[in-house]
């Protein structure tokens, strides 16, 4: 299992959540972290998923 970031921010860049979570692979992750975003009601906010590498998985401005 791998961890993964995913963080979401307010227009003036504040902080809003931070969330690490386990995944099998960087798939499962993304699918993982959009099921948080919509759970959150944060799909539409900046928000980013990144992986245990630095990859971005999710990003959405």
């Amino acid at each position: 299992m791998k961890t993964y970031k995913l963080t979401a921010y307010e227009k003036n860049g504040t902080l809003i959540t931070e969330e690490t979570f386990t995944a099998e692979n960087d798939e499962a992750a993304k699918e993982q972290g959009r099921q948080l975003l919509t759970e959150k009601d944060l799909s539409e906010r900046t928000h980013r998923l990144a992986s245990p590498r630095g990859k971005l998985l999710l990003f959405h401005v």
